[in-house]
């Protein structure tokens, strides 16, 4: 069968299609969503559906790209007030923490393969280099988990997770590459030399993506786009424009596009809101599209030998059980604001995604020996730690007592608005029921608290700017404004919203 455009394209929306399916049946559930998307890329492989991709040089671009507009996406999400708080131990884990989880595991998984049969040629530095690729982790799907059981966590344990998860790629990425130099030049290496470089690429990534984060914002508020939906664009141009140039600045890209996102979704700019909504959908479609790749790439044949079954249990549990929540803490151990259920929290949502998958590509590209084996084990580990930690997250936040009711404030659905961030109201839906009309059917006489306001009333499809005169019927829908989340909380309490 000749392979056409057309081809490519039905066989990509079939697997989009699916993905999205999965994914929605998946969050329901509680099972990770980037477990589903690298099944479906499995299922359609060469084992499965017969799609063959062997491409490695093609799936590293690919993941780059994705990983550049997720990081991005990540730190335009990512609030400052909301870090603030957590930005010492956010930053300690993402550095520190990465290192020890790499050098722990490197080590005891030298000793591991030791004692194994059959493992000589796996040396130390092979070791090491695994356990780099596999030293980050992957909140992205933990929070889908948790906001689809609609558990908040306490402590500002969130927010320090996301600015864990944001941060600590870049420093997995530089021992990575670091490492690759090592085996592939032996001798040839200083390692005072490879100290430095890692320091001078996470000091020239952070300014990098600082500085092109402000320069961004200036150049959003002070140009004229007579179309407003091109700066969306211009966000994202920006945004591989911090990737590509700290690269070749000798700093880390990955790093400076995620402060430079960061940098960008604080500030105030025109258009943010819009650039918000873009960047949103993009992560998705790079998450599907990284994650569908991924899968292709690895037929379910070569993960079910015991050449790769073994070492992969062996070095889940240890990172699971022992080397996460030794480096957690360890490296936390300075800190006093954090009790030990907060590390051992910490310590669980060590979770494995799609990110060391990408990692484990470039030894492959560099031609390491022992890349394939490090490949397809870091690829099992990352499938036992979803299945592990992935599926228990929200019963061990209840174990622990960390969970807690999230904000009732949704995501408007029958209002297609958007209130600036600089509006510290908060805005919620109010469907109108029997309860709501207990002591008249006119606005003025609803229960509604004096802090809350009604803006619009949505009947059937019309909307109505409603007065104190205006009568309401059942289910009509109320878009009201508080001034907290006592007041929110209040009102639907008073209009029997449960």
């Amino acid at each position: 069968m000749q392979i056409t455009t057309e081809t490519v394209l039905l066989a990509l929306s079939i697997l989009f299609f699916i993905s999205l399916v999965v994914g929605k049946a998946g969050s329901k559930y509680g099972v990770p969503i980037l477990l589903l998307f690298l099944g479906v890329g499995m299922l359609a492989g060469a084992d499965g559906w017969g799609i063959a991709f062997d491409s490695y040089r093609i799936a590293q671009t690919i993941g780059t790209i994705a990983l550049t507009v997720i990081l991005f996406s990540g730190g335009m999400d990512t609030k400052l007030q909301e870090i603030r708080p957590v930005i010492l131990p956010g930053v300690i884990m993402a550095t520190v923490g990465v290192v020890m989880t790499a050098f722990i595991t490197g080590f005891l998984s030298w000793l591991f393969f030791g004692f194994l049969p059959g493992s000589k040629e796996i040396g130390f530095l092979t070791c090491l280099l695994l356990a780099a690729v596999i030293s980050s982790t992957d909140s992205a799907s933990v929070f889908s988990i948790l906001r689809s059981k609609g558990v908040g966590l306490k402590n500002n344990l969130r927010p320090l997770l996301e600015l864990e998860s944001g941060s600590n790629d870049p420093m997995a990425y530089m021992l990575t590459m670091c490492l690759i130099s090592i085996i592939n030049t032996p001798g040839d290496v200083s390692y005072w030399g490879v100290t430095f470089s890692l320091i001078t690429q996470f000091i020239i990534g952070t300014l990098a993506g600082y500085l092109i984060g402000r320069l961004t914002v200036f150049i959003a508020n002070h140009i004229r786009i007579d179309n407003p939906s091109l700066y969306p664009i211009f966000i994202f141009t920006s945004a591989i424009f911090a990737f590509s140039f700290t690269h070749f600045i000798k700093g880390n890209g990955f790093l400076a596009v995620y402060i430079s996102g960061m940098v960008i979704g604080n500030a105030k700019m025109i258009h943010k809101k819009s650039a918000l909504k873009f960047f949103d959908g993009l992560a998705w479609l790079s998450q599907i599209l990284m994650f569908l790749t991924l899968g292709l790439l690895v037929n379910p044949s070569e993960l079910m030998r015991i050449s790769i079954i073994i070492p992969g249990l062996i070095i889940s549990a240890l990172m699971i059980f022992v080397t996460r929540p030794a480096s957690v803490f360890i490296s936390l151990s300075p800190l006093r604001n954090m009790t030990k259920k907060d590390k051992a929290f910490v310590s669980w949502v060590g979770l494995r995604g799609a990110v060391p998958i990408i990692f484990a590509i470039m030894p492959l590209a560099a031609g390491v020996p022992q890349a394939r084996f490090i490949f397809d084990t870091v690829f099992f580990i990352t499938l036992v730690s979803l299945l592990v930690q992935g599926t228990t997250l929200t019963k061990f936040a209840k174990k622990l007592g960390l969970d807690e009711k999230p904000s009732e404030q949704k995501k408007l659905e029958e209002f297609d608005l958007e209130f600036p961030d600089d509006i510290k109201s908060l805005t919620s839906e109010i469907a109108v029921n029997e309860k709501s009309l207990r002591f008249g059917n006119k606005l003025m006489d609803l229960p509604l608290p004096d802090k809350t306001v009604a803006v619009l009333l949505k009947r059937h499809e019309k909307y109505i700017v409603p007065t104190g005169d205006t009568h309401v019927h059942l289910n009509d829908i109320l878009l009201v404004i508080t001034d907290d989340e006592e007041a929110l909380t209040q009102t639907r309490q008073n209009m029997g919203v449960v």
